[in-house]
């Protein structure tokens, strides 16, 4: 190898990012190729995709090829659009983005490929390159606080690519410099004021924060695993849980992947954000987009268009808010999910399936992937945590499509017709549509209502016989985060989402939501509220303070999120960029009854404006620059 290349790939390690080289690896969920396909299905303009993400390189372009060879049908009425010359010279892009590359330095992709034949051994091809990303965000208070900043940014270094045609592998390292700054509101108990503590249940006090005061809320995503590094170096003494200050984080993604059976079984080994079971891109509410990586083995059954069975176990991961020993020593859970997908051709979808969070142990019927987790758990003793959830989806192609979509955490039978009165009925519900805009390319408008009730996502703390009298903590948590939709219990949203890409390098789009969660804290905060909430074992149908009646049993914040946002790239420059940004306005205020909380009875509300429940205005901005696509 010449000096000179040798320089240049160098310089690749410390410049930039491209997309991933390999066919069977996937493709992170924030790329616009998800929603592009979303749209695509919704349009008929191919045929349903497993309800399983991340795709890999292979579905995507497969599903691709398959909406530039479609055809409207001769005589075909209203709805039946085929793409327009927009939208087909942004597939176009698409698939030329993610092709193979010619081996050597790319130096506008920031990347070196490379492709060593068989000669008699497997074909080996790949890449190497680095990524830089920078984001920012501001949030100004009027009246109510002083302004706010923060900053996202990272810098990425991969390798990923073929090892034959039937395997891919990915390693992805990345360093982040961080700012999220968060005001503290007050403190909260996993059970409620008066609860009878034992040995196992105790009512340990944790802080309730804001949402990140730089950032609109619940947008911001912790992208470092496990741990910071704030001000005081990189120590053990100086790690941390939340960037307030300026600090630095790794993060480390990788996969193994491939198929077999001609493309029937696809399979993964890896640590990666995914999503499963989301009607929409991020609507999931039982493995969503937001949640944190982890390790995990997973696999796809999908012999023909109208079915698939997914099933995957991995390791869930402590969040480090008391230190690298404390922390982990409740918080050792693994994760299972397994499910069952039925389509009509573009007209119905149904999947079926359930969940299991379990304290780590040599057990081999939650990672089999046909032995159901919900029903498994009735064979070995109830220590952990199971969950149940279906989607049902009905569309007309290129008009829209309705979804209903359900999660429980916790039902019990025999009093069932207390769904929304009692609290050990833990659930989530969600139902949606998306509608296609004609005169828009890849236009769309996603209208949703979503409900998570008192509880869900939580669990009380067993004693489990592995792990002797320590009470193991087994809620729907990875690293601190839900696994399932990103709001807290006890909440509800409506959300309204305009999104297009008016040009070939331009995604915009227009946002309205309004957020309703109880409060975790102060003199009238709900129970079950929080993700460290845990429900009274005992006397759960006769107490009265065990009810729950939104709005009408404490204290409530309201925000209206409106913001508009778009990202534009620069594609005809040598080096490629691409700048994004949002603007918008946050309202916030609470409403509270005027007597005490959590009585077991309804009470009239109206807004106030207190101390403890104060009223603000924030105007939000985020600007981020990506170098190397």
């Amino acid at each position: 190898m010449g000096k000179a290349r040798f320089l240049g790939m160098v310089w690749v390690f410390i410049a930039g990012a491209s997309l991933a080289a390999q066919t069977h690896g996937s493709l992170p969920l924030d790329h616009p190729v998800y929603y592009i396909l979303e749209q695509a299905q919704v349009r008929g303009l191919c045929e349903p995709l497993p309800w399983v993400k991340p795709y890999s390189r292979r579905i995507i372009l497969k599903a691709i090829n398959e909406i530039l060879d479609y055809e409207s049908p001769s005589g075909s009425g209203f709805g039946t659009r085929a793409l327009d010359a927009t939208e087909r010279l942004i597939l176009e892009r698409v698939k030329q983005d993610l092709g193979k590359k010619s081996p050597g330095l790319n130096v506008s992709r920031g990347a070196y490929y490379f492709n060593i034949p068989a000669k008699g051994r497997i074909r080996f091809s790949g890449d190497l390159g680095v990524g830089l990303r920078l984001g920012f965000g501001a949030g100004a208070y009027p009246g109510s606080g002083d302004p706010a900043w923060g900053t996202d940014s990272w810098i990425t270094g991969y390798t990923n690519g073929d090892v034959g045609d039937h395997f891919s592998y990915n390693f992805t390292i990345s360093g982040g410099l961080l700012r999220s700054p968060r005001s503290e509101l007050g403190a909260s108990y996993p059970y409620y004021e008066g609860f009878i503590e034992d040995e196992v249940h105790s009512n340990q006090e944790f802080s309730v924060y804001t949402q990140p005061d730089a950032f609109f809320p619940y947008t911001y995503r912790k992208g470092w695993d496990g741990f910071l590094f704030g001000s005081g170096g990189i120590t053990a003494g100086s790690m941390k849980n939340w960037p307030q200050g300026i600090s630095i984080g790794p993060s480390l993604i990788s996969e193994l992947s491939g198929d077999l059976l001609g493309e029937t079984v696809r399979y993964r080994f890896g640590r990666l954000r995914r999503e499963w079971a989301g009607m929409s891109g991020g609507s999931s509410l039982v493995f969503n987009a937001a949640a944190q990586p982890f390790i995990a083995l997973e696999g796809t059954f999908n012999p023909v268009p109208w079915f698939a069975f997914s099933a995957l176990t991995g390791v869930l991961e402590y969040y480090n808010a008391q230190g690298i020993s404390e922390s982990a020593e409740t918080s050792q859970n693994a994760f299972s999910i397994e499910q069952l997908e039925l389509n009509y051709k573009n007209y119905l979808h149904f999947d079926v399936g359930s969940t299991a969070v379990w304290p780590k142990r040599f057990e081999l019927g939650y990672p089999f992937p046909i032995n159901n987790n919900f029903m498994y758990q009735n064979n070995i003793g109830d220590f952990d945590n199971m969950g149940l959830f279906f989607n049902l989806k009905a569309q007309y192609p290129g008009i829209a499509g309705l979804w209903f979509s359900f999660f429980a955490d916790e039902i019990e039978v025999s009093s069932i017709s207390r769904l929304f009165e009692l609290d050990r009925h833990m659930f989530a519900l969600q139902a949606g549509a998306n509608v296609a805009i004609p005169l828009l390319p890849f236009g769309a408008l996603t209208v949703s209502y979503t409900k998570i009730e008192p509880y869900c996502y939580t669990h009380t703390r067993v004693l489990v016989p592995w792990y002797g009298d320590t009470p193991m903590e087994t809620a729907y948590t990875n690293n601190g985060e839900g696994l399932g939709y990103y709001l807290p219990p006890n909440s509800d949203e409506l959300r309204l989402r305009l999104e297009a890409m008016p040009a070939l390098h331009t995604r915009a789009h227009f946002q309205y939501q309004m957020i309703r969660h109880g409060a975790a804290h102060g003199s009238h905060g709900v129970d079950g509220s929080s993700l460290q909430s845990e429900l009274d074992p005992e006397g759960r149908s006769e107490k009265p303070i065990l009810r729950k009646y939104f709005l009408r049993d404490g204290a409530y914040q309201w925000q209206h999120i409106l913001k508009i946002g778009a990202a534009h790239t620069f594609a005809s420059l040598a080096v490629p960029f691409q700048v994004f940004g949002e603007a918008g306005v946050v309202i916030s205020y609470y409403t509270d009854i005027a007597g005490a909380p959590n009585t077991g009875s309804p009470s009239s509300y109206s807004v106030v404006d207190t101390e403890e429940y104060p009223q603000s205005t924030g105007l939000i901005f985020t600007v981020g620059f990506k170098l190397f696509l």
